[in-house]
């Protein structure tokens, strides 16, 4: 976190993913274009730079998509998501040469304004054989444009995280937009099966992705937990969490990360006030939990972001009945100090 709104906040990691970013894309675009020439000597280079970088942001746009569900499954995909915004600017930027180009290749001949053109040329919304496709993909790039432009924190802050991510979840209609988009034009325009094979595998395992993280998801959600006298919840043993993490534990709709740290226990909500990070799947640096997601970090003991930040989570009493730990399901009003339980 910074206390200043920068331009770009970069540091060590993140310079290695951008460069590893950069690799690839220039990898791709070269290795495109050798083999578009080899096998295809007659294709122009706005052809080449059309197809090139359209390929290209579907590729990425798969890899962003499939990041979250991974991050979930298993947590070594977990640096992929700290810097996936990254990747989705870089996303945006290559469907945007895309785009350009397509339009200047295709809506600048004539007396009419390209934009308008876009809109205007084909209206056979009717007809599977000559629907025009390229509509789909300029309303596509608006969402990813918007997408881009409000990736910062100065846009989560001050729009409020729940309208940040909202607007963030149009990716989802972004690809619905992309993939639509795609598999008309390669419909009406290509005979090759590869590209409609493509889409279709990538929009697989996409959707298995997102189930399987889900159903995972639903098992902790669902699990029933025993009650004692006093209807505090049963949360699990000591023993079965690990020095500097948590144990994720559902009360009601809401979900709690118990901590454990220097022979401690301590409870907070699990939601990270960022971008709605999953606390209970962070660790304990320096003393504070951090968010496995952009590294914000929050007081064990309160709930409170260590000072001069102001974010903060509510927290949760536990108590310890020989090796069990349990929990009292009411919570806390947000930054409440609540005394840690030795164990």
């Amino acid at each position: 976190m910074g206390l200043n709104y920068q331009t770009v906040l970069w540091n060590k990691h993140k310079k290695v993913y951008d460069k590893l970013i950069v690799a690839f894309m220039l990898i791709y675009i070269i290795l495109f274009a050798g083999l578009t020439f080899a096998f295809n000597g007659e294709t122009t280079i706005e052809t080449l730079i059309i197809r090139a970088f359209g390929t290209l942001a579907v590729i990425m746009l798969h890899i962003i998509l499939a990041i979250g569900p991974l991050s979930r499954l298993n947590t070594r995909f977990l640096p992929l998501l700290y810097n996936r915004r990254h990747l989705g600017v870089s996303m945006f930027l290559a469907a945007a040469v895309h785009g350009v180009f397509s339009i200047i290749q295709f809506h600048t001949l004539g007396n009419v304004n390209p934009i308008y053109s876009v809109f205007t040329s084909n209206l056979d919304y009717n007809s599977l054989a000559n629907f025009p496709f390229q509509v789909l993909g300029f309303l596509a790039l608006i969402i990813l444009f918007f997408m881009a432009a409000t990736s910062h924190d100065f846009w989560l802050k001050n729009l409020s995280p729940k309208t940040w991510k909202r607007l963030h979840m149009m990716v989802y209609l972004a690809y619905a937009l992309i993939i639509l988009h795609v598999f008309l034009g390669a419909f009406q325009q290509e005979t090759s099966p590869f590209t409609i094979g493509f889409l279709s595998i990538g929009f697989v395992v996409i959707a298995v992705l997102h189930l399987a993280a889900g159903f995972k998801e639903r098992r902790t959600d669902i699990a029933k937990a025993e009650k004692d006298e006093v209807n505090w919840l049963y949360v699990c043993t000591v023993d079965e969490i690990e020095e500097n993490r948590a144990k994720i534990f559902t009360v009601g709709k809401e979900r709690v990360a118990v901590f454990k740290y220097e022979g401690k226990l301590s409870a907070i909500h699990n939601v990270c006030k960022h971008q709605g990070g999953p606390l209970g799947e962070g660790k304990i640096v320096d003393g504070c939990i951090t968010c496995p997601w952009h590294g914000y970090q929050y007081l064990p003991g309160n709930g409170q972001s260590p000072p001069p930040f102001t974010e903060k989570v509510a927290t949760y009493e536990l108590k310890l009945a020989a090796d069990k730990i349990y929990l009292n399901p009411e919570a806390f009003p947000e930054g409440t100090e609540v005394q840690p339980v030795n164990c």
